[in-house]
């Protein structure tokens, strides 16, 4: 991250990202940022958000992606620095859709963070949080998110199918799921394309999505070709996981119905 100096470096970094996610056919993203990698290392957040704010301008107009950006507290570090960067980030609100929670996950269940994300709820943003597959305390974390968090949908969350109530709550609420297959592989050495198809059987909002996906060498399509190729989904299916995706979206209603026609438009 040490490149990571300045305004241009953050615009750089994101459009690029823009771009490549157009060649995939990419309409809208929610993607994650962590201010708090950059900040420890004496970036200021101005710099940050101001850089990948104007690469998501640029990116709507030059290639129609559209995108909502999600800002992520870093659970490795201390709950008041996460209240402290929820602090920061308050003049910058319009530029965020929501708030979320990443990096290790043991010994940081989401409780720890519980006043920074009522307080981001307060100021109106959108709440995800990180639980990833086969997690030390998982099903305790994802209970968390849903009772104590009260979070709109969680990241990862293939666990919750390995307690009824979870998966039931899950299911009754709406919650969506994030699913990234191929970063599954590389950690329990499986897609997890058995637990997603559960999960649409189930009638859970499971979803697709790419996971770091430089470092894991896969974006969108690489993961849903994944599916396609290596756990025999069919066209419905990934029809089905891209108009979830949608679905539990943080876009309005009008903006979800228009993607969704479109998607519903495919042959």
């Amino acid at each position: 991250m040490e490149v990571l100096q300045t305004e241009e470096d953050f615009y750089e970094l994101a459009y690029h990202y823009f771009q490549r996610a157009a060649a995939q056919n990419v309409v809208y993203v929610e993607p994650f940022f962590d201010p708090q990698a950059h900040t420890r290392r004496g970036v200021a957040f101005e710099t940050v958000i101001n850089g990948i704010e104007r690469a998501q301008h640029d990116a709507e107009i030059k290639l129609g992606v559209k995108s909502n950006l999600i800002m992520c507290f870093l659970r490795d570090m201390s709950a008041e620095s996460a209240a402290e960067h929820l602090e920061m980030a308050i003049p910058h609100l319009h530029k965020m859709i929501g708030v979320g929670l990443d990096s290790d996950e043991k010994d940081n269940p989401p409780s720890k963070f519980a006043g920074t994300f009522a307080r981001a709820r307060e100021l109106g943003m959108k709440l995800t949080m990180h639980c990833d597959v086969n997690q030390k305390d998982i099903l305790e974390h994802i209970d968390e998110c849903l009772n104590l968090i009260k979070v709109d949908r969680i990241d990862h969350g293939v666990n919750s199918l390995d307690d009824e109530r979870i998966a039931e709550q899950v299911a009754e609420r709406g919650i969506g799921l994030t699913v990234c297959p191929v970063s599954n592989r590389f950690v329990v050495q499986n897609l997890t394309g058995d637990e997603i198809r559960s999960m649409l059987e189930r009638g859970i909002k499971a979803t697709v999505n790419s996971d770091d996906p430089a470092y894991f060498r896969a974006y969108m399509n690489e993961n849903l070709l994944a599916l396609a190729e290596d756990a025999a989904f069919s066209r419905e299916e990934l029809r089905t996981l891209t108009a979830n995706a949608f679905e539990i979206s943080w876009l309005d209603e009008a903006s979800k119905a228009g993607y969704l026609a479109r998607v519903n438009a495919v042959q």
